[in-house]
C-alpha cells in the first residue's frame, strides 16, 4: 500500500506515512482502496478496479441553494405578494404580482400564489432564476 498524499510505500500496520505525516487512507490523487496514483479525471483506478469518489468539493462563490419546501410553503401563504417568487430571485414576477394584489384587493394574486406553492411542492418548478435546482 502506498501513501495517497507522497506516494511512498506505506506498511501494512502504519496509520500514518512516515515521511509526509499523512494518515492512511486520505489524500487525493491515489485510489482510497491500493494506493496506486491515478489520473485526476479517472472514475476507476487502472490498478485494482475500485471506484474513485472524484466529487467536486463545493464552490464557496456559489450562491446557497433554495429549499423547496420554504418556496411551496411562502407560495401557499404568503403567494399573494409574490414572497416565494422573491425568494426564487424572480424579482420582476414578485413586483407584478404585488401591483396585482394592490390593484385587484389580493384574489387574484393569491390564487395564482397558491397555484405556484403548490406546483413548487409537486416540483413542477424544480429552479430558481439562476437556474439552480431546490434543494429537498
Amino acid at each position: 500500500m502506498y501513501c495517497k498524499s507522497c506516494g511512498r510505500p506505506l506498511g501494512d500496520q502504519d496509520r500514518v506515512c512516515r515521511y509526509c505525516g499523512t494518515p492512511a487512507g486520505s489524500g487525493r490523487g491515489f485510489c482510497p482502496q491500493c494506493g496506486q496514483p491515478t489520473q485526476p479525471d479517472a472514475a476507476f483506478c487502472v490498478h485494482c478496479g475500485a471506484r474513485l469518489d472524484r466529487a467536486a468539493p463545493p464552490d464557496p462563490g456559489m450562491p446557497p441553494r433554495k429549499s423547496r419546501l420554504v418556496a411551496g410553503l411562502l407560495g401557499i401563504f404568503l403567494g399573494g405578494l409574490g414572497i416565494h417568487n422573491f425568494y426564487l430571485g424572480y424579482n420582476e414576477k414578485g413586483v407584478g404580482q404585488v401591483i396585482l394584489f394592490v390593484l385587484c384587493c389580493g384574489i387574484p394574486s393569491s390564487i395564482w400564489g397558491l397555484i405556484e406553492g403548490i406546483l413548487i411542492l409537486c416540483g413542477q418548478i424544480s429552479t430558481d432564476a439562476g437556474g439552480n435546482p431546490l434543494t429537498d
